[in-house]
């Protein structure tokens, strides 16, 4: 089920947003919009609610050929699938906005006829070259008890987030976004923060996001699949699916952790491996997102799914020259060390290191917090009697073996990615403090806030918990030398390398950048 293609090429100033729902002139209601990444930088797609099974389409236009809000009568228009949603008794649909040119600014509507969603803008940036996105853990509204309190923290984290960050071109989600799966009242709080029509979301599905279609109807996601391998004996978790896109150099690949067991892992790792096999020559760097955290600081550090997960992916990972992987579950913040093969590569590398070299096969492990204050775990001491694989790192014996740092202080936070030719950048960063909105906090689920379980202060907004600079594995082939000067010799090629990387001169990978889809 895809959207038409068309043409969209002209150059406009970016408008302002509106509200997430109206009635039409037709009494028709329209609501969950929200704009989620597309298969590449030229695409975004638009997923909505609606009361009326009618012939819908997303209308495109720049931004400046719109005269007092109205759009032009030669607008594009991308057809929408429109299907019963068998949640809320209404309809759901989805359309692909494709072909848009870089530095352009867009405005957007849902409907037909007469019958018009508020509307919404966005812009796109340069194609190629640095970009910074925002990966957010766990809003998962209602797991308070306060719908409301979760809602307010969420859209305050993502507030500041994008006050501080006003150029970041994708939003990345940990997965959790609510509670309950099927419940609206949940989504309706999750999708009222304004800039999730503005910016795109990279859905992840969670554990409280599995148990029905609400899911994937709010959200439709680019290169899905959903094959039977990857939910083997779990017929429950088969929401979502599995799916990558690519974003200026850079190959995401999102999996449903959800269905692990009677061989769904080693079917995600076929399907990583398919997806590199295909995309990963072209690709700087390679990002996993999925929801349960392997290397879990907190709660969920020994749960029996999670010791399997630590058994079947690092090893692959790092066969794979995964770079950097996304996680979400453990409502708590941490960065591991450089992993190898589910391994700490170098012995040496310090607690807290600002800054570390990844090696060959070198993979780094990110958790993040929650984004809205709704729900938090508290760190757990290393506990071998219940994984005997888990245990205290040497040099810091208060942290499980694989993290270089672990963090919870009761408050929200977000984690911002800088994606640069030469290095990739992870900061960990407060978006409140005890104060409200913190449900969690508020409603009395924690019993202190703020740093070093609450002995200190809590520091203010915008504040790092957490920065590491990653200088990637670059196994790019030798450079000529200036005049007089020797080239620099050619690294070695990741062991194991997997044979369908093209090789380049001097052993190393032929690295170029993507795209867009035409």
């Amino acid at each position: 089920m895809g959207a038409t293609a068309a043409v969209i090429g002209v150059t406009a100033v970016l408008g302002s947003g509106l509200t997430a729902s109206a009635g039409t002139d037709s009494g028709t209601t329209t609501t969950g919009i929200i704009l989620s990444v597309g298969a590449t930088e030229a695409q975004r797609v638009v997923s909505w609610y609606t009361s009326a099974d009618t012939a819908q389409v997303v209308q495109v236009a720049p931004t400046s050929k719109l005269v007092r809000g109205r759009f032009p009568k030669n607008a594009v228009r991308f057809p929408a699938t429109v299907a019963a949603n068998g949640v809320s008794g209404g309809y759901n649909g989805h359309a692909t906005i494709d072909n848009l040119r870089k530095n352009t600014a867009y405005s957007y509507r849902v409907g037909s006829g007469n019958d018009w969603s508020p509307t919404y803008s966005f812009k796109t940036q340069d194609f190629k070259g640095n970009f910074d996105f925002l990966f957010y853990g766990d809003p998962q509204i209602g797991s308070s008890g306060d719908t409301a309190k979760d809602g307010a923290g969420w859209q305050d984290t993502v507030n500041v987030s994008l006050a501080a960050n006003p150029r970041a071109e994708l939003l990345v989600s940990g997965g959790d976004q609510v509670e309950s799966a099927n419940d609206e009242t949940q989504w309706n709080a999750f999708l009222q923060p304004d800039k999730l029509r503005r910016y795109p979301w990279a859905a992840t599905i969670g554990n409280h996001d599995v148990g029905g279609k609400a899911y994937e109807q709010h959200f439709w996601t680019p290169n899905t699949d959903r094959s039977a391998p990857f939910y083997a004996g779990s017929p429950a978790t088969q929401s979502g699916g599995d799916y990558w896109y690519t974003y200026k150099g850079v190959l995401f690949i999102d999996l449903n952790s959800n269905a692990y067991a009677n061989g769904s892992d080693a079917a995600h790792l076929g399907y990583v491996r398919d997806v590199i096999k295909a995309h990963g020559a072209k690709a700087k760097y390679t990002v996993l997102v999925y929801h349960h955290s392997i290397y879990s600081p907190a709660d969920h550090a020994n749960d029996s799914d999670n010791q399997q997960r630590r058994q079947d992916f690092p090893a692959a990972f790092s066969k794979l020259g995964v770079d950097l992987v996304l996680q979400g579950h453990d409502h708590s913040y941490s960065r591991s060390y450089v992993i190898k093969n589910g391994k700490k590569a170098n012995p040496g590398e310090r607690p807290g290191a600002a800054q570390v070299a990844q090696g060959p096969g070198g993979v780094i492990y990110v958790t993040a917090n929650s984004a809205s204050g709704s729900k938090y775990y508290d760190l757990t001491a290393p506990d071998t009697t219940k994984d005997p694989n888990y245990g205290p790192d040497p040099l810091n014996p208060k942290n499980h073996w694989a993290n270089s740092v672990e963090n919870q202080e009761h408050v929200r936070t977000y984690v911002k990615v800088e994606v640069r030719d030469n290095k990739i950048v992870v900061q960990n960063v407060r978006s409140g403090t005890c104060a409200g909105p913190n449900a969690a906090v508020e409603l009395g689920k924690v019993s202190w806030c703020g740093p070093d379980s609450g002995a200190s202060s809590a520091k203010p907004v915008g504040s790092l918990v957490d920065k590491v600079v990653i200088r990637p594995y670059s196994d790019k082939p030798s450079k000529p030398g200036k005049p007089g000067k020797p080239g620099k010799p050619g690294r070695p090629g990741v062991p194991g390398k997997p044979a369908w990387v093209q090789q380049a001169p001097g052993g190393g990978s032929k690295n170029v950048t993507f795209t867009a889809l035409s």
